[in-house]
């Protein structure tokens, strides 16, 4: 094999890698020194804006497999065929740290899929629990910023994150799910999957379906203790990177099964919880899991930054048969994931490989911008409509329209019989062994124990007591008897 050729970015050999063109051999740096200045240009401007939130992450390449039929549910044709097999790309990811932060830590974790389909990219962008924190985008934000470092202190504060809660009764729900068993997966071979919100399948007759997306782990559900989470930190701060990378290069290919939760749109307005609102869930009793295929991932990326840091998802890349719901945290991301990768990446991010679709074709009267590599010919318009066989709208749309109704505001009443924000929360812990009782009340008061304020405590108090008598009296003790030791 030949000897490659270093060369500058114009494609010039390099030649001396090593020593700076000087005048004389003890004299200063010479201006005209291209490789230099190119080398030291390029390294200062190697990093992108990292994400705001989800900035730790991993992923993998995969394909999704159907394996049972749901074309009565929605005309998505990568979901058409059972034994159809369409190309996938996932991002895992913990949500508050930074980019450098550990893996095995107490947080939610991201689960983004990429489904490169022959309609287009479908990106179905998820947690690994099936509800969140708050129920309106509004406080994302402030909810953000209360997770995040503390602007005095430069450290994630106790008191910013408790106090928010304490003021967002809806996050109870949410919280006893962080705080227990499954808050630190032991990997992300070994979580569960969710869409978390809900969104809409139409049929080829035009029927609508909410649905929910739930993906089940094959490995079977592993999570950490707490102090098994500061031990695997303490060794590895990459452990979940490093677990997932190893694994595949082994072979050994992870897989979840999907499953969906549907109810036919109609039954929506009369459902006992807002279905919309992405603290709470659907009772399997109400709507059975039915199965839909498989998600397998078989191949790491060849460079982390190209592909999982350069990585762009947004949930309003739907499909035909495919869309959203009126899910407000939902509402609210369609426009905020598309925006952030606009900033970190730039107008043309759709256009790197990582994001390009793979099995359709790009068409539109988009152009130039930041990093362009799309042109059409040059008989091609940049406007429509046009004379000249341009591309045109189908006029079908993805899914079926929603029903809006009622006044322009801010406040609403309440819809459904158990729109409050504690009754899941507490039907949850009721599902809980005493043994998983403990630990969840252990974890949650030895974080709340070290709040300063007593009214920001008592305030988190009355959700738990809230949500089930004995959870906030354990948890109240609990707290008590830290806070005297």
């Amino acid at each position: 094999m030949s000897q490659r050729v270093l060369t500058t970015e114009s494609g010039a050999p390099v030649a001396d890698n090593q020593n700076s063109a000087t005048a004389g051999a003890g004299g200063p740096i010479l201006l005209q020194d291209q490789h230099l200045l190119e080398k030291l240009a390029r390294f200062n401007r190697e990093r992108i804006p990292e994400r705001v939130v989800h900035a730790r992450g991993s992923g993998a390449y995969g394909y999704f497999e159907v394996t049972d039929d749901v074309t009565g549910f929605t005309r998505a044709d990568f979901l058409s065929e059972v034994g159809r097999r369409t190309e996938t790309f996932i991002r895992f990811s913990t949500v508050a740290d930074s980019l450098g932060g550990a893996d095995a830590v107490r947080d939610p974790r991201g689960f983004a899929l990429k489904f490169y389909t022959n309609e287009g990219n479908y990106d179905l962008v998820g947690n690994n629990t099936p509800v969140f924190f708050i129920k309106d985008p509004i406080k994302f934000p402030d909810f953000i910023h209360s997770q995040k470092r503390d602007p005095f202190t430069g450290r994630q504060e106790p008191d910013n994150v408790w106090d928010f809660w304490a003021n967002s009764p809806e996050a109870t729900h949410q919280i006893t799910w962080l705080m227990g068993d499954r808050g630190i997966p032991a990997s992300y071979r070994h979580m569960n999957g969710f869409g978390s919100h809900t969104y809409q399948w139409t049929n080829a007759q035009g029927e609508a379906f909410f649905v929910k997306y739930h993906f089940k782990t094959n490995q079977g559900v592993r999570s950490l203790s707490a102090e098994q989470a500061a031990e695997q930190v303490g060794k590895d701060a990459n452990s979940h990177q490093t677990d997932l990378l190893q694994a595949i290069e082994r072979g050994v290919n992870p897989s979840w099964t999907l499953y969906v939760q549907l109810m036919p749109a109609a039954e929506a307005a009369d459902y006992r919880f807002n279905p919309f609102d992405v603290t709470k869930v659907w009772p399997h009793a109400d709507y059975p899991l039915r199965r839909v295929g498989r998600l397998v991932l078989d191949r790491n990326p060849d460079n982390v930054f190209a592909e999982v840091e350069q990585a762009a998802f947004s949930p309003n890349n739907f499909v035909p048969g495919i869309g959203p719901s009126p899910d407000k945290m939902l509402q609210g991301r369609l426009f905020a994931y598309a925006d952030a990768q606009r900033y970190r990446l730039g107008i043309n991010h759709t256009q790197l490989p990582v994001n390009a679709p793979k099995a359709a074709d790009v068409d539109n009267y988009g152009r130039d911008g930041l990093h362009a590599t799309r042109y059409g010919s040059r008989q091609d318009k940049n406007y429509e409509p046009n004379s000249y066989a341009g591309p045109a709208q189908t006029g079908a749309p993805l899914a079926s329209p929603l029903a809006v109704h009622g006044w322009t505001g801010t406040h609403e009443a309440p819809l459904h019989t158990k729109d409050d924000d504690f009754f899941q929360a507490g039907e949850l812990y009721r599902l809980m062994s005493d043994e998983e009782k403990g630990r969840l009340v252990a974890n949650i008061a030895g974080g709340l124990s070290q709040v300063t304020r007593d009214d920001v405590i008592e305030k988190n108090l009355a959700h738990f007591h809230a949500a089930d008598p004995e959870y906030g009296k354990r948890v109240e003790e609990a707290v008590r008897a830290l806070r005297e030791d």
